[in-house]
């Protein structure tokens, strides 16, 4: 799992699953950090590369976002791949409906 940062999009790689985000909370509590407090409303978070979520991934997923949101941001999920669109319904039913762009 790795994060791509820009000033308006989030890039987030690899694979969504208890083992990979227990080895990269860091990296996911540093680009909390980096966000800037109540700056540019909207946040795209690119989800083309991300290639497997399970149900502790997406819980994560969700509470990062949440914390973005606390910070200013509006985060839109964007290009997020069938596979990981049928994990989010399945697994965490609608908690991403609202947040992902067609």
């Amino acid at each position: 799992m790795t994060i791509c940062m820009t000033e308006s999009e989030i890039r987030f790689e690899g694979n969504w699953t208890l083992t990979e985000v227990t080895r990269n909370i860091d990296s996911l509590s540093q680009s909390l950090q980096q966000l800037k407090p109540y700056g540019e409303n909207k946040l795209r978070i690119d989800c083309c590369q991300m290639k497997d979520a399970d149900m502790s991934g997406l819980q994560l997923l969700s509470v990062w976002m949440q914390c973005a949101r606390f910070r200013g941001a509006d985060p839109t999920l964007v290009n997020v791949p069938e596979k990981l669109r049928y994990a989010m319904q399945a697994l965490m039913g609608d908690c991403f409906a609202d947040i992902c762009a067609e």
